[in-house]
This record gives C-alpha cells, structure tokens and sequence, in this order.
C-alpha cells in the first residue's frame, strides 16, 4: 500500500454518499474514507485482522468514489494494492479459500468455460441447494444465463465498403463463452463502420478478474499472454466491449511495469471517435442504459453509448435512477459476498423497472447477469443487450 496515496485523502466525506456499501449498512469503515483509515493502520504496523479484511472484501470496488473525491485520491489503486495484501497474508476460511480456488481456476479460462455451457440451466435450477453448501455456490449458479449459440469468428472480419481503420478486437473469457452474440455483433458493428477486424488466436483471459480481487501474479500471467497476442498481430488499436476488461487493460503500464504497445478503447469510445458511416435503420424500443461501473467511473465513458443509442431512429433511450450506484456485480463480488450484492442487485432491478422500458442495455458481462438475475426475482424480467447488439440491429436493419 502506498502510503504517498493514502496520505492523499483529507477524510472530507464527499466519497460517502457515492459508497454502495456505507448506503447499505451506515458503516464507517464500511466507506472509502474509513477503508484509507485501516490501510494506513496497517502501513504504520497493524497486522491483517479477520475484521479489516472483512470490510477491504466488502468493497465492490466500483470506484464511484473516485469520480466523487474532490482530492483526486486514487482509491482505485490503493484497493487493488490492498487486496494483494490481504490475498498473501490473511488465512481464509477453508471453505471460502475452496470456492476462491473455484472461481478462480475456472472463470479466466475460455476454454473450462465452455464446459460449463450445457448445464447452465440445471445450474439455475440447483442454485437453492447448491447455497446450502456455500452461499457462493448458489449465487453463482443462480447468475448462470441463458447462453446463445456458439458462434466461431474468423481471424480477420473485412471491412464492409472503405476501410477507415485497422483493430484488433478483445473476446474474453465470460463474454466470449457466455455471450458470444455480443462479440459476433462487436464485429459486425466494426466492419459496417469501415474497420478490419483482427480477432488473434490465443489472447484468453485479459486478468481483470484476477487484478480486481488482489491476486497479481494470476493478473500478470494473463495479462502477458494477452500482450503477445496482440502485439504478434501488429495492431495499433484493441477495441474492447467489456467494461472490466477495458479498464484493466487501460491499466496494463501500471500491472506490468511496462506500456503493452496498444492502445486500448471501449467500443462505444471508439465508435464516437470514429463517427457514424453506415446508415442507421428505425428501431422502435424503449431502451434503459446501465451504466457498468468500470466503463463510466474507472473509464469515463458516459456520453459515448449514449450517444450512439439516441443516434438511432425511432429509439427512446430512458435515463434509469441513481445510474451511478453500482447493481453489485463487481466481477466476483456477487459471488463472494452474494447477500450484499442481491440487496443492491435488487436496488438497481427496481431503479430499472421504474423506467418502463422494454430493454435494459448494459456494457459489461457480470451486470447483464446481476441485473437480469435480479428482474427475475422481481418477477419482472426484461430483454438485456449489449450496446453492440442494439447497433447491430439497427445497421443490419434486422429486429432485436
């Protein structure tokens, strides 16, 4: 942990309000300021307890309090150290460290995934008893979704009329698996607007998983191993549609103590910059946009989807309540704190439905599963898209 950075925080309280979690139980230490306060305990001699580790896990690390702090206090960065911290010297329980161990030999790896993907349904269906073995299990079970078709890309999608751009295009490893109809109209989108789409074998898992939950050394393996796959392929660009991927590989210089030699670019980031060529045909829906976590606070990325959604004829974009408090997705925190994640999943199921629109589009894999997961229980499920889908049907004039 750094202490130059912690010492950064002058304990104003405007993270307060912002903090998921200090909104749901009231708890100081339970907010960014009172998480910065036992960092620097510890920095100053204070070992790891089971309680401070409690309330540094409990964070979603959603960072809507570093787009809130008035300091510029990189909170981002300090609970990502800290999470490295409590992963090499805090003992968990062997239950816990078991579902972890789970998580994480499982989630990063494409192709394990794959495995997964005909007993997703029973999965859903077994979620209760798999809950009495661990809440985990049944909170992961209970987010498992509907998956598409499996559908193969080819190494490179040609542009579709004049090129404009050359880029290279992250698949993942839960997008990719799990969604593999947001990464066929990722491509789609990208060719009808003018670029050639590079797709390099081998990229895997991009380590956002890992980096977010304190485990380094797992990110960096990833992270190295997706570097080389890009740079083999020569690409200047890398457009990524996972809010959680694009902010951890906009972070690569920081994880890997060298800049990969890309640059990377949400989606919808590179579409505003690049500007509209293909036509846009009528879509009559109304349309609530989430906004993920880490694309508008970790990225900044607010106005650019929106932008592209209300540039589409006959579509009604409704702006959802408290958009900035995150659903409680945060990567694995809604598998590893799953009652704390279905409070605020339900939160953010009820903010959507407020809205009365017929589709829920969101940018990011682990919020269409929390979110969707969440509706069901209000009984009150929706459509979810991915932005790309919604341009894809729109440039193809094709329904959603």
């Amino acid at each position: 942990m750094d202490p130059k950075l912690i010492n950064d925080c002058v304990h104003c309280g405007f993270c307060l309000p912002t903090c998921p979690t200090y909104a749901l139980w009231g708890e100081e230490m339970d907010s960014p300021r009172g998480r910065i306060h036992l960092m620097k305990q510890h920095v100053e001699g204070t070992p790891v307890t089971p309680e401070m580790a409690g309330h540094f896990d409990a964070c979603l690390g959603c960072m809507a309090c570093v787009t809130a702090c008035p300091s510029g206090v990189r909170y981002d960065r300090l609970i990502e150290q800290t999470r490295a911290e409590v992963e090499r010297t805090h003992v968990r329980d062997p239950r816990d460290r078991a579902v972890r161990g789970l998580v994480f030999g499982l989630f990063p790896y494409p192709r394990r995934l794959r495995l997964l993907r005909p007993g997703l349904g029973i999965a859903r269906r077994l979620a209760p008893f798999l809950a009495r073995a661990h809440p985990g299990l049944g909170a992961m079970a209970g987010l498992a979704p509907e998956v598409a078709r499996r559908q193969r890309l080819p190494r490179l999608v040609r542009a579709r009329g004049p090129r404009r751009a050359v880029v290279g295009m992250l698949t993942g490893c839960v997008q990719g698996e799990f969604f593999p109809q947001v990464n066929a109209a990722t491509a789609r989108v990208l060719a009808l607007e003018g670029c050639d789409v590079i797709v390099p074998a081998g990229q895997g898992c991009c380590g956002a998983l890992s980096v977010h939950s304190g485990r380094r050394d797992q990110a960096r393996r990833l992270a190295r191993r997706t570097v080389r796959a890009f740079r083999k392929a020569g690409v200047e660009t890398v457009v990524v549609n996972a809010a959680g991927c694009g902010s951890t590989m906009k972070e690569y210089g920081d994880l890997l103590g060298e800049e990969p030699g890309f640059r990377v670019v949400d989606l919808s980031e590179w579409l505003a910059e690049l500007g509209p060529a293909a036509e846009r045909h009528p879509l009559p829906v109304t349309v609530a946009y989430h906004d993920a976590c880490h694309l508008a606070h970790a990225q900044g990325v607010r106005a650019q989807p929106r932008e592209l959604l209300r540039g589409i004829p006959g579509l009604e974009l409704r702006e959802v309540p408290d958009s900035a408090v995150c659903c409680g997705s945060a990567g694995t925190y809604n598998i590893f704190q799953p009652e704390a994640a279905r409070d605020l999943g339900d939160r953010k199921a009820k903010a959507v439905g407020s809205t009365g629109a017929e589709l829920l589009v969101s940018a990011n894999p682990g919020c269409t599963m929390q979110i969707a997961a969440a509706m069901r229980r209000e009984g009150a499920a929706i459509r979810v898209a991915h932005t790309a889908e919604v341009l894809d049907a729109s440039l193809r004039g094709v329904g959603l």
